[in-house]
């Protein structure tokens, strides 16, 4: 008599998800897979279905400048991903420990007033402070700090890496506050009890305990950042490209869609092995700690 009871409650389950399960294949996966069916062929159009090959995977492993604009995305999507967590961390942390309870809704409310606005406008809005007349060198000109505007404030690696670190700095707190707001006060009390410094209690309590958050921000931190095409093209001034910027160029101007199809196929697979290094990384971590 259970068993039927269990079919149709499976039956009830699978129902349930289904319409999402399939929005989310015909969304996601069918993208994807025109991706990866682009990257094995050589003129770029489907209709043709050519012999597959894998001439442009062979190119984008073998030219340098490729090589160099993929170790470049990495080393600024690491730094502002690394950027990012260790400053949103402390801000997560006052939210939590430190706002009285009544008051934390008002502080997420102010973490969160950065999407009000669009994420075009706040890369424009950075453009503008950083500019050969904006806030920052007005403001130095204005107090008499420097004689002329800086140049080099724009249009390079710092600007773009402070950019995204503002742009995604939410996204990184949200997760490790709600992380934090999960640890159970107790055992920190029972940490300080048995003699345990505030430091040491941080160390072995509540950063091991935080770390899922903080791993849920670094992945959501990196994965977008390291494939942002706005900011480079915006702060950089196309002058510092990405590999988004690169897949955009073979896609769009060059109209060589195999090529972009393999480079974002191979970007994908990277951004893939680096975030599961993390975690096997961060799985030692914690067994460490343990």
């Amino acid at each position: 008599m259970a068993r039927p009871r269990l079919d149709s409650e499976a039956r009830a389950g699978l129902s349930l998800i289904a319409p999402p399960f399939l929005y989310a294949l015909v969304i996601l996966a069918a993208p994807l897979a025109t991706i990866l069916a682009y990257s094995f062929l050589t003129d770029g159009y489907l209709e043709v279905l050519p012999e597959a090959t894998l001439q442009n995977y062979g190119q984008v492993l073998t030219d340098p400048i490729v090589r160099a604009v993929m170790l470049r995305s990495l080393i600024v999507a690491a730094v502002v991903t690394f950027a990012t967590v260790v400053t949103a961390f402390p801000i997560a942390y006052y939210v939590s420990f430190m706002v009285r309870p009544e008051r934390k809704a008002m502080w997420l409310f102010l973490i969160t007033i950065p999407f009000w606005t669009s994420y075009l406008i706040r890369v424009f809005l950075w453009k503008v402070i950083l500019g050969y007349n904006g806030v920052v060198n007005s403001s130095l000109t204005g107090l008499g700090i420097i004689d002329e505007p800086l140049t080099f404030i724009l249009y390079n690696v710092n600007a773009i890496v402070i950019t995204l670190a503002h742009a995604y700095a939410p996204f990184a707190i949200l997760p490790i506050f709600v992380a934090l707001e999960k640890i159970d006060r107790s055992l920190l009390e029972a940490g300080r009890d048995l003699g345990e410094s505030r430091l040491m209690t941080f160390w072995r309590v509540t950063l091991p305990l935080a770390m899922p958050g903080v791993v849920a921000a670094t992945l959501i931190v990196f994965i977008p950042t390291i494939g942002d095409y706005v900011t480079p093209e915006v702060i950089g001034g196309g002058k510092i490209p990405m590999i988004a910027n690169m897949i955009q160029v073979q896609m769009l101007a060059l109209d060589n869609r195999p090529l972009g199809s393999a480079l974002a196929v191979t970007a994908m697979v990277i951004v893939a092995l680096v975030s599961a290094l993390f975690l096997f990384l961060n799985r030692r971590f914690l067994k460490v700690r343990q």
